[in-house]
């Protein structure tokens, strides 16, 4: 019995060690522009990710998150965008006709990502790890709808996740950027 125990914990504290170790550097996705971007090059930053589309009530965030990056890109932080089509077909462009509308409706300069699936049988491998406790060791977390926020240290850790009706200069993100 005691052997069996033993053997429980060493399992579970491999287990629990093993997901802490992956972090948002093990991943590499590509730019809307189809470019690889290793996502280790963000190291010492503090990064969100959201995921965006340009059909959805939420979409005018798309100019708070551009406000929040020009007014905090030179400490440290970025923000990625991952336009998504997982909610009642509110991204259904092509990557060029995203990028065209981000930038000529909201002037974003923020890094954009190609189009990804942030849920379901098909969930991009990123967001298998940002949604997954057993994967990012921190929180298990639904994506309930466009514009969910999630917020990443200075080493690649996931620190929370935010709902997408919370603002992206909300009190809480601000304190966290600037902290």
């Amino acid at each position: 019995m005691r052997l069996l125990i033993f053997i429980s914990i060493i399992a579970f504290s491999f287990s629990s060690a093993n997901a802490q170790t992956k972090t948002l550097y093990d991943f590499t996705v590509e730019t809307i522009n189809g470019e690889s971007f290793p996502l280790s090059q963000l190291k010492g930053k503090k990064v969100m990710i959201v995921n965006t589309a340009s059909k959805c009530g939420l979409t005018p965030q798309y100019e708070q998150l551009e406000e929040l990056y020009k007014r905090y890109k030179g400490k440290n932080f970025v923000i990625i965008g991952f336009p998504a089509n997982n909610f009642m077909n509110q991204e259904p462009g092509s990557n060029a006709e995203i990028i065209d509308f981000c930038t000529q409706n909201y002037g974003v300069t923020f890094p954009m990502m190609s189009k990804i699936s942030v849920k379901g049988d098909d969930i991009h491998p990123l967001y298998q790890w940002l949604t997954s406790k057993n994967e990012n060791g921190v929180v298990d977390s639904k994506i309930s709808w466009n514009f969910q926020k999630f917020l990443i240290d200075e080493e690649g850790r996931v620190v929370k996740s935010i709902p997408p009706k919370q603002k992206p200069n909300s009190d809480e993100i601000v304190e966290w950027i600037t902290k």
